[in-house]
């Protein structure tokens, strides 16, 4: 019996299946966290970033990232890769260095994991070829920020093993907790609402040890709201139309065009303003 779901993803690459989806961006708090909990992260993330003041711009920052990278030209996704090569750049103190291939690994392993995890919750489970597919794709959100290729593993039964020694060795420092409080607590009441969801799923997802460190409460009455809000949305979400599911990609991605465009005009107004005679 053929589904909605099979329907709508037919003639799709199994990773454009996975990140098209807005189902996914449930995992964003979840992914943060994970990242942060990693003390070279954390420390990086507390000491340069202003991601839990403006989480809305960095939330951007990120989607532009995946999509530029996942659905964009070559061109696109060099761009947004060098955009975010020069800002690590400065993103070195003690301890830590955003350039530290590690580092990389681990953020693009959250990306990679989360992401699947909540895609599988929604969308059921993919075919083991189909997630060898995404997997490999997935080096990309590595590779394209200068991480040699051999550091990310080599098959998926690999990442499996990195994963869980790098889930289970996890232990969140006060570094961490500080900013995961600063970003569940916006000034925005809009944003604050939205984030109160997302603390709310990632409580869910996050494995115990993780979420207890965070100080996430969780007990049986969220696990039972967990468990209805996910039924709720197994049921409806792959029955929507697909563009609703692809909207948060088709927007950013304009967002990212218009913006990249506005920059190309900027430059050359600029540069029809030069004082004859200037050096070029």
């Amino acid at each position: 019996m053929i589904t909605v779901a099979d329907r709508q993803t037919r003639h799709v690459s199994p990773e454009h299946r996975v990140y098209r989806e807005a189902v996914v961006l449930g995992a964003a708090a979840y992914a943060i966290l994970l990242q942060i909990a990693h003390p070279g992260v954390g420390r990086g993330v507390r000491e340069h970033s202003d991601f839990a003041q403006r989480p809305v711009d960095r939330l951007r920052g990120t989607l532009v990232f995946v999509y530029g990278l996942m659905f964009g030209t070559a061109e696109e996704a060099e761009r947004v890769s060098a955009i975010v090569r020069a800002i690590h750049k400065r993103v070195v103190g003690p301890g830590y260095d955003a350039r530290d291939p590690d580092l990389q690994v681990w953020v693009a392993a959250t990306l990679y994991a989360c992401d699947m995890h909540v895609y599988e919750l929604v969308c059921g489970p993919m075919a083991p070829k189909d997630k060898d597919e995404v997997y490999a794709g997935a080096a990309v959100f590595a590779t394209s920020l200068g991480c040699p290729r051999e550091y990310w593993p080599a098959t998926r039964a690999d990442f499996d093993r990195y994963w869980a020694d790098m889930v289970a060795s996890i232990e969140v420092d006060d570094t961490a907790r500080a900013i995961a409080r600063d970003l569940f607590h916006p000034a925005h009441p809009v944003v604050r609402a939205l984030v109160r969801v997302q603390r709310f799923l990632a409580a869910g997802l996050l494995p115990p040890h993780v979420r207890d460190g965070f100080g996430l409460a969780w007990g049986p009455v969220q696990q039972r709201r967990f468990d209805r809000l996910l039924a709720v949305v197994r049921a409806v979400y792959p029955r929507l139309p697909p563009a609703v599911r692809t909207l948060p990609r088709d927007f950013y991605l304009r967002d990212m065009r218009k913006r990249a465009s506005g920059s190309g005009r900027n430059r050359a107004a600029r540069g029809h303003r030069r004082p004859i005679g200037g050096r070029g």
